[in-house]
C-alpha cells in the first residue's frame, strides 16, 4: 500500500460510491434478509480506516474490500454477515483498529469473521516451516468453525489475483504459483467450480503470458467454426426438449484456455486436436426436488434417441454426488461433425451449488442436508491431519493435495456403509478411514469377496472388507500404495512412532561425533551426510545412525570440513544477501529477518531487478543451476529459487517442484531471463509411428545432416509394425526443439512428435 499523492477527490469518491452501491444492488436482489444497515456502517468504518491509503496501482485501497465483498454476495451467495466481514478484513490488520473494536460496534459474529481472516495473513508456525505453509494450515483451521472464513480468503485472492498486474514480476510467480498449488484445488474441493476456473486461468496467465496469449487467440479465431458446429448440433435437442415442455436453458461450455494448454500439454498434441473445446449444459426448472432425477434421465433419453452415446462416459453423480457435493448427470455423444461431446444436464438448484459451492447449500437447506453431511465429513478429515501434522511444512502441503484435486471413486463396507475415496486408493487407505488402528494392523483384504493383499487398488462399486492382525506393525513400504491424506498422515505418525527411540538415539551419536571432530551442526554439513548415506531428511540419517546400519568414520571429515569452507565463503561474500534481494517482495521496504530465511542479513533493500541467467565468457561457469527435475531450455518460462548457499537454482514453471516452492518458500523466488550464452542443452523427443524400411536413416538423415544437430542418445522400440522413440539432443534453446519436432512430425509415417519436459 502506497500513502497519498494529488488526485482528483472528488472523482474518486464518486468512484467509490458507485462501487458498493453496485454491492449493495446485488445484496438487494439476492434471497437473502435486507439488512442494508449494518452494511452501509461497515462501509462508512472500513472507508474511514482506510482513508489515504492506495494499492499499488495507484487506486483508493478501499476498493479491495468492496471488490471482495461484491465476489462475496454475488458470485459465491454469502449474506449480511459476510458482506461486513468482507468490507471490514483489512482493517484490524492494517490499521490501529482492534478486533474488540469490531465487537463492540458490528457485534461477535461478524468480529469473528475478521479475526479468522486477520490470523490467516500472518505469522510462523515454526523454525523451519514456512510462512505460506503456516498460513494455509490456518486457513483450514478456520473451516471447522466456520466455512465463510475460508469462502472470504477465496474473494480475497480472486481479487488480488485480477488485480495482479501491477506487481513485480517475481512477487507475481509468488502468487500465481500459491493459487494454482493450493487455493485453485480447494476452490474445486468446496465446489466453487467458476472462481476454481477463473483462478487457474489466471495463475496460467501470469506464469506462461506469452501461451495464455496464443491460445486465447486461437480461441478467437475458432470461434465461428465452433458456434456453428454447437448450432447444429443443439438445435435438434431443443426441439425435443421443447417437445418435452421443460422450461430449460441450453448453452455452450467453453473449456478453459488453462485446461486446454493442459491438455495440449499432457496428450502433446497442437491445439486443433483439442476436440472437446466445448460442452453442452442443459439447466431445467424443476419446483420439487424430488422429481429432479427423474427428469435428468428423461432429458439423457432423448438425447440418445438422436445422437450415439458413448458407452463408457457416462457420469450419474445425481445418485452419487462428489463429495464437494457437485450433483449432474453427464454423457458423450458422437456430435454431427464426428466429434465427441459432453453434454451435462442439471436442475437450476444443482447448477447453483455447482457454480457457488457449500454456500449455496445453506439456501436450500432443510435439516442436514447430504451435501451439508459430505462437507462435514471432509472437514473432519482436515481436522484429522491438523491434529497430527507433518514435521515439514512442504510436505504437509503435499499431504493435503493428495485429497484437494483427485477425482473420486465410491466404495462399501460389507454393512453397506459408503465410503469418497480419491481414485487410485488401496484396500490400505480404506483401513485407515474406517479407523487409525485398524490401519496400522491391517494384513489384507477382502474386495468382492476375494482375498487381496492392502495395496490392491479399488475400483468404484467394489465392496471391501479389512482384515487385521494385532501382531501387525506398520510398514515403511506402504507409503507407496497408499493415496489419501488421512492414511498417509496416521502412517506416517505410526512408523515415527516406532522409529523415535532409535532416532533419539543417533541424534546423540551424531552429536557427540560432530562434538569429536570439531564439526558445526549446520546445513551444509548434515546435507553433505545425507547425500553421503542416501538418506532423504536428517530424521532417516539419525534413524539410520541408532539402528546402525551406517556408521561416522573419520573418512568423512574432510569432505565435511571443505562443505563447511564453502558455506562461510558464500556468507561472507554477501552473494546470498545480493540474490535475495532480487527475489523478495518489490515493496521498496527493509526486509525483516524471518525464521525460514534466518541466513539473510537484515534489513536488505529490495530492488525490481530480474536476474539474467548468464555464463561467465572467461570462466565458462554459468550462474544458475539447472534443476535435473524438469530440464529447462532457454526460451521456457522459468524461475529462480535460492538455496541455502546462495546458488540460484532454475526451474521450468510447469515442474510439480516449482509449483510446491512457490506454494512454500515465496520471499525465496526470483524473477529470471534466459541471457545469450550460446551454450548447449540437452533435450529429449518422443516420437511415434508407424514402422517402414529406411525411417531411421532419414530420421537420423534430418536432424545431423539438415539441422546440424547433436544426436546424444537414441532408444527406439518396434512392436510389429508401430514404433517408439526416445530421442536426446543438444540444442541453444526451445526454439530449436520446436522446429525440430514439426519437421519430425513431416517424415512418412510418423503420428506423433513432441517435446517431453
Amino acid at each position: 500500500m502506497d500513502s497519498t499523492r494529488n488526485f482528483d477527490t472528488n472523482a474518486e469518491n464518486k468512484l467509490i460510491d458507485a462501487a458498493f452501491q453496485d454491492v449493495l444492488d446485488g445484496y438487494l436482489r439476492s434471497n437473502h434478509r435486507k439488512k442494508t444497515d449494518i452494511i452501509e456502517r461497515a462501509f462508512q468504518f472500513a472507508r474511514e480506516a482506510h482513508k489515504g491509503v492506495r494499492r499499488r496501482s495507484g487506486e483508493p485501497y478501499i476498493l479491495h474490500p468492496i471488490a471482495v465483498a461484491k465476489i462475496a454476495s454475488q458470485e459465491i451467495g454469502l449474506g449480511s454477515t459476510s458482506i461486513c466481514a468482507a468490507l471490514l478484513h483489512d482493517v484490524v490488520e492494517d490499521t490501529d483498529y482492534t478486533v474488540e473494536d469490531i465487537e463492540r460496534h458490528f457485534g461477535p459474529k461478524i468480529a469473528q469473521l475478521v479475526e479468522g481472516l486477520t490470523k490467516i495473513s500472518g505469522g510462523i508456525f515454526g523454525d523451519r516451516a514456512s510462512a505460506q505453509a503456516e498460513n494455509f494450515r490456518k486457513l483450514l483451521l478456520t473451516m471447522s468453525e466456520d466455512i465463510r472464513v475460508v469462502l472470504l480468503k477465496m474473494a480475497d485472492r480472486l481479487h488480488n489475483m485480477r488485480t495482479l498486474g501491477s506487481m513485480a514480476p517475481n512477487k507475481q510467480y509468488k502468487i500465481a504459483g500459491e493459487t494454482l498449488y493450493i487455493y485453485a484445488p480447494l476452490a474445486h474441493r468446496l465446489g466453487l467450480f467458476k472462481i476454481k476456473t477463473e483462478l487457474e486461468d489466471l495463475s496460467f496467465k501470469y506464469e506462461h503470458p506469452a501461451a495464455y496469449e496464443r491460445i486465447s487467440e486461437q480461441i478467437r479465431q475458432s470461434q465461428a467454426r465452433r458456434t456453428e458446429v454447437y448450432s447444429d448440433f443443439s438445435l435438434p435437442i431443443k426441439e425435443k426438449l421443447d417437445q418435452l415442455g421443460l422450461k430449460y436453458e441450453a448453452k455452450a461450455r467453453l473449456k478453459s484456455v488453462y485446461s486446454i494448454w493442459k491438455k495440449m500439454e499432457t496428450k502433446h498434441v497442437p491445439f486443433e486436436e483439442v476436440y472437446d473445446l466445448y460442452a453442452m449444459r442443459i439447466v431445467f426448472d424443476c419446483d420439487d426436488p424430488s422429481k429432479e432425477k427423474a427428469l435428468c434421465w428423461n432429458i439423457y433419453s432423448a438425447i440418445t434417441d438422436l445422437y450415439r452415446l458413448h458407452p463408457d462416459r457416462t457420469r450419474d453423480w445425481i445418485s452419487a454426488p462428489k463429495a464437494n457435493g457437485y450433483q449432474a448427470l453427464h454423457l458423450t455423444v458422437m456430435g454431427p461433425d464426428g466429434n465427441w461431446i459432453e453434454v451435462q444436464i442439471r436442475s437450476r438448484r444443482m447448477d447453483e451449488i455447482a457454480e457457488k459451492g457449500f454456500a449455496a447449500h445453506w439456501k436450500y437447506k432443510i435439516g442436514e442436508s447430504d451435501e451439508e453431511s459430505e462437507l462435514n465429513a471432509w472437514l473432519r478429515t482436515i481436522k484429522d491431519i491438523l491434529d497430527n501434522p507433518e514435521p515439514s511444512a512442504i510436505d504437509f502441503l503435499d499431504t493435503l493435495k493428495l485429497n484437494l484435486f483427485a477425482s473420486e471413486i465410491v466404495v462399501f463396507t460389507p454393512k453397506g456403509e459408503l465410503i469418497t475415496l480419491p481414485a487410485g486408493a488401496s484396500v490400505l487407505d480404506v483401513a485407515f478411514e474406517l479407523h487409525s488402528e485398524l490401519g496400522l494392523h491391517c494384513i489384507a483384504g477382502k474386495v468382492n469377496h476375494k482375498l487381496v493383499p492392502l495395496s490392491h487398488k479399488l475400483s468404484s462399486g467394489d465392496q471391501v472388507e479389512v482384515l487385521d492382525s494385532k501382531s501387525q506393525v506398520p510398514q515403511p513400504e506402504w507409503e507407496n500404495f497408499v493415496v489419501t491424506a488421512k492414511a498417509r498422515t496416521r502412517l506416517r505418525a505410526g512408523l515415527r512412532k516406532m522409529r523415535q527411540p532409535l532416532i533419539s538415539k543417533g541424534k546423540e551419536i551424531l552429536a557427540a561425533w560432530l562434538e569429536d571432530k570439531n564439526l558445526p551442526d549446520t546445513n551444509a554439513v548434515i546435507t553433505k551426510l545425507q547425500g553421503t548415506f542416501h538418506v532423504g531428511n536428517r530424521d532417516d540419517l539419525c534413524y539410520q545412525l541408532g539402528a546402525e546400519e551406517i556408521v561416522l568414520g573419520d573418512f568423512l571429515v574432510g569432505t565435511l570440513r571443505k562443505a563447511v569452507a564453502a558455506e562461510n565463503e558464500h556468507r561472507s561474500s554477501g552473494l546470498l544477501s545480493r540474490i535475495l534481494s532480487l527475489g523478495r517482495f518489490a515493496t521498496g521496504k527493509p526486509v525483516k529477518n524471518k525464521s525460514q530465511d534466518a541466513s539473510v542479513e537484515k534489513n536488505v533493500t529490495i530492488t525490481k531487478e530480474v536476474y539474467e541467467l548468464r555464463t561467465d565468457p572467461d570462466t565458462g561457469k554459468p550462474n544458475y543451476r539447472i534443476d535435473n527435475c524438469c530440464n529447462p531450455l532457454p526460451g521456457d518460462d522459468v524461475m529462480g529459487f535460492i538455496d541455502d548457499s546462495g546458488n540460484v537454482i532454475v526451474h521450468a514453471l510447469t515442474c510439480p517442484r516449482a509449483q510446491v516452492l512457490k506454494a512454500g518458500y515465496g520471499p525465496r523466488i526470483v524473477a529470471v531471463r534466459w541471457g545469450n550464452s550460446g551454450e548447449l542443452f540437452t533435450a529429449r523427443v518422443h516420437i511415434e509411428g508407424v514402422d517402414r524400411f529406411g525411417m531411421l536413416q532419414e530420421l537420423i538423415a534430418l536432424i545431423s545432416n539438415h539441422m546440424g544437430i547433436e544426436i546424444r542418445k537414441l532408444n527406439i522400440e518396434a512392436d510389429n509394425e508401430v514404433f517408439g522413440c526416445d530421442l536426446w539432443v543438444r540444442v541453444t534453446d526451445a526454439s530449436v526443439v520446436d522446429s525440430l519436432v514439426t519437421k519430425i512430425a513431416t517424415i512418412k509415417g510418423i503420428t506423433n512428435a513432441a517435446r517431453i519436459k
